[in-house]
C-alpha cells in the first residue's frame, strides 16, 4: 500500500482533531510567550507532533502489510489443502462404478467410508488445526478403503504411540505420505506389497515414518505435486520446526517426518 493510500485510510476525526489541537497551541503559545518567542516554541512542538504523527502512520502501514501477508498465507494454505487426495477419490469412485452392479454390499460400505473421508477433507480439513486423534481416524479410514478396493492381499501395519489424542496438528499432512506409498507402491505391485507406518506423538513432537516396497521398473523420478504440496505447507506453518527426510534403497522407499508442536 502506498504512502498516500495510507494517509487516506486515516479517520477524518483524527485529522480534524490534529488541526484543532494545533490551532489551540498557537493561541496559547501566543498568549504565554508573546509574539517574539511563541513561533520558536510552536515550531518545536509542531515538528515533534509531526514526528509522532508520521511514526504512527508508519506503524499503521506496517500493520497493514503484515495483515496482507497473513491473508496471502491463508489463501495459499487453503489452495494447497484443496489439492490433497484428488487421485484417491477419483480412483475410488471409478471402483464404485464397477462394484455397484457386482457387489452391492461392498459398494455400500465403500460409499460410507468414502463419505466420511470426504466430509473430513471438506470440513475439518479446512481448519487451521485438528486433533491427532481425528487424523488417526482419517488415516485408518484411508487404509480400510484401500483394502476394500484391491483384489489382492496387501500387508499394512499401522503402529501408533500417542500420549494424548487431543494434541493439535495441521490437518491432512500425513495422508500425503501415505497416499504416495499406496500410489507408487501397492498399486504397481502384483503381490507381496506392504506398507509399514509408525506414528509417535508426545505433547511437544510428532514423528511419522512410513515405508513401502515398489516395483523398480515403475519408478518415476519426477516429484509429484503431493510431496511439493507437503513441503510448502510445512514451510508456511512449521517454519524451522520440522524435518522431512526421504530415501530409497533397492525396492523400498522410506519417509520420515518430525514436527515440533
Amino acid at each position: 500500500m502506498s504512502f498516500l493510500a495510507s494517509i487516506k485510510r486515516i479517520p477524518n476525526w483524527v485529522v480534524s482533531s490534529f488541526y484543532i489541537g494545533m490551532t489551540l497551541v498557537i493561541v496559547i503559545f501566543n498568549d504565554v510567550f508573546g509574539e517574539a518567542e511563541w513561533f520558536v516554541v510552536f515550531g518545536l512542538v509542531f515538528f515533534t507532533s509531526m514526528i509522532i504523527f508520521f511514526t504512527r502512520l508508519l506503524f499503521i502501514q506496517i500493520k497493514l502489510i503484515i495483515n496482507l501477508k497473513k491473508e496471502k498465507k491463508q489463501t495459499e494454505l487453503l489452495h494447497l489443502k484443496s489439492q490433497v487426495n484428488p487421485h484417491f477419490f477419483f480412483n475410488t469412485l471409478n471402483n464404485l462404478y464397477g462394484l455397484v452392479g457386482q457387489d452391492t454390499d461392498k459398494a455400500q460400505k465403500l460409499i460410507l467410508k468414502l463419505s466420511d473421508m470426504m466430509r473430513y477433507s471438506i470440513y475439518e480439513g479446512q481448519n487451521d488445526l485438528v486433533t491427532i486423534g481425528e487424523e488417526v481416524v482419517y488415516l485408518n479410514n484411508y487404509i480400510e478403503l484401500h483394502k476394500m478396493r484391491y483384489h489382492k492381499t496387501i500387508d499394512v501395519q499401522f503402529n501408533i504411540e500417542i500420549e494424548d489424542d487431543k494434541v493439535m496438528i495441521m490437518p491432512l499432512l500425513f495422508i500425503i505420505l501415505m497416499e504416495n506409498a499406496f500410489k507408487h507402491g501397492v498399486e504397481n505391485l502384483r503381490k507381496n506389497a506392504f506398507v509399514n507406518v509408525h506414528m509417535k506423538a508426545t505433547m511437544h513432537q510428532i514423528d511419522f515414518e512410513i515405508e513401502n516396497n515398489f516395483d523398480p521398473e515403475e519408478l518415476n523420478d519426477h516429484q509429484g505435486i503431493g510431496l511439493n504440496n507437503l513441503k510448502r505447507r510445512l514451510e508456511l506453518v512449521y517454519t524451522n520446526k520440522h524435518k522431512l527426510n526421504t530415501r530409497s534403497t533397492d525396492n523400498v522407499f522410506n519417509a520420515k517426518l518430525s514436527i515440533q508442536i
